[in-house]
């Protein structure tokens, strides 16, 4: 069983805690420019904890591009992304460009610094929302609230042509803290060089499909009447505006079948 520990950032050279800083194997070529990253960003202590592993250690995700773990730095704790040494990406830099772009939309975890290996950001405290909905409390005013939140962060990052790319299979993008906010996160396959189609990815992950997601969020405000809501996605795609933004919110919300 993958364990938590607490292991403040000049232990960070010892394993097993070196081999997940630099994922999935480190060298003293890889460590020594990472520890001085890591002292420029302010980070104290790493937190391995979460319910993903990296060896025996927990994390809070684990990606092609990179591991997330918990940072204590600048007095708070943040999420902390580790580029993983045999990752494609020359850095993470480029995701930290995109993910400061959809902040200006009120979408994304809030950036926070980066430099070449890392990424600092918002952690966000709280729950995948399979999690979220799955728990015996959430009624279906929540959940419409919850589901329009995240429309309506789709819709913002159309608007400014950004393509989060994998929203139509979000189960570990679509988080819900604490205190009832959605966010869309992992930005690292993001572009704004193809046609942002995000509205249209995110009404197939909940609204169409098998998914668990998508059964549990009929079961709780009805099941939608899909010819009029695919007429209405066709429509979206065609005539991207508001107006054609809050027919399709409406078949996506209220618009039950008969």
């Amino acid at each position: 069983m993958p364990h938590s520990a607490l292991v403040p950032i000049n232990h960070l050279v010892e394993e097993p805690y070196a081999s997940v800083v630099c994922y999935p194997r480190a060298t003293p070529e890889e460590m020594q420019p990472r520890m001085e990253e890591l002292k420029m960003l302010g980070v104290e202590a790493v937190e391995f904890s979460g319910k993903s592993s990296a060896f025996t250690l927990s994390v809070l995700g684990k990606g092609y591009v990179g591991i997330v773990i918990v940072a204590h730095a600048q007095g708070k704790k943040l999420a902390l992304k580790m580029q993983r040494v045999d990752s494609e990406r020359e850095s993470l830099e480029h995701e930290a460009e995109l993910l400061v772009k959809a902040n200006t939309v009120g979408a994304g975890p809030q950036f926070v610094a980066t430099t070449k290996h890392f990424l600092l950001m918002e952690l966000i405290d709280g729950y995948l929302l399979e999690e979220w909905l799955t728990t015996t409390h959430r009624s279906k005013s929540a959940v419409q609230t919850i589901v329009k939140e995240i429309l309506e962060q789709c819709w913002r990052l159309d608007e400014i042509g950004l393509d989060h790319g994998e929203l139509s299979k979000a189960p570990k993008h679509l988080l819900v803290n604490k205190t009832n906010t959605p966010f869309i996160v992992d930005f690292e396959t993001a572009s704004t060089q193809r046609n942002a189609s995000n509205v249209t990815s995110v009404c197939q992950f909940l609204f169409q499909g098998q998914s668990e997601v998508c059964k549990t969020i009929a079961s709780i405000i009805g099941k939608r009447d899909k010819p009029e809501l695919l007429e209405a996605l066709r429509n979206y795609r065609k005539n991207r505006n508001r107006q054609s933004f809050e027919t399709l919110l409406k078949h996506c919300l209220t618009n039950q079948q008969l």
